[in-house]
């Protein structure tokens, strides 16, 4: 698994909105997958705050601009050299695979295309990630199988009983 490294978390801003031609979502449904998605790529849940923002539909209706906006934190890598004097407020992290499904199912995951492209695009840049392998076989307007696959390195904490050993 190799060692911790120090990461500290750091406060991002999302202001997201998705742009699709085969799949739509209501505010709460997009809402609902990119809350999902921050933390699976590593967002703390503890300060993790998402919400509609300008939505026109009528409450769970599909929105033609459906938006996302809010903050959270993520753990981004200090250099070891640098891990002192952060202040302290290190946290012993890992590089971990992560691959992100937004469908239960294949052909869940074929709808989601379009909205797992942008991700890759406008959301990942938010997190601390390296290797990312992305597949697409997306066609506007179909469902295409097997759909488009994301999976990327994030730095995740490690878990606190690994923290405490670590610690004596």
């Amino acid at each position: 698994m190799g060692s911790s490294e120090p990461a500290q978390w750091v406060l991002r801003k999302i202001d997201f909105t998705y742009l699709g031609f085969t799949t739509h979502y209501s505010c709460d449904g997009l809402r609902d997958k990119v809350r999902l998605v921050l933390l699976e790529l590593g967002a703390r849940e503890q300060g993790l705050n998402v919400h509609e923002g300008g939505c026109t539909a009528t409450q769970g209706g599909p929105d033609p601009f459906p938006t996302v906006v809010g903050t959270f934190y993520a753990l981004q890598a200090v250099p070891a050299d640098q891990a002192g004097g952060s202040g302290g407020h290190t946290v012993a992290a890992h590089w971990r695979t992560v691959r992100v499904r937004l469908g239960d199912s294949t052909l869940g995951q074929a709808g989601q295309c379009e909205l797992l492209e942008q991700v890759k695009e406008r959301i990942l840049p938010l997190f601390d990630a390296r290797n990312v392998r992305f597949r697409t076989d997306c066609v506007p307007h179909q469902l295409t199988l097997p759909g488009a696959a994301l999976e990327v390195d994030v730095l995740k904490p490690d878990p606190p009983a690994n923290r405490l050993a670590q610690a004596n």
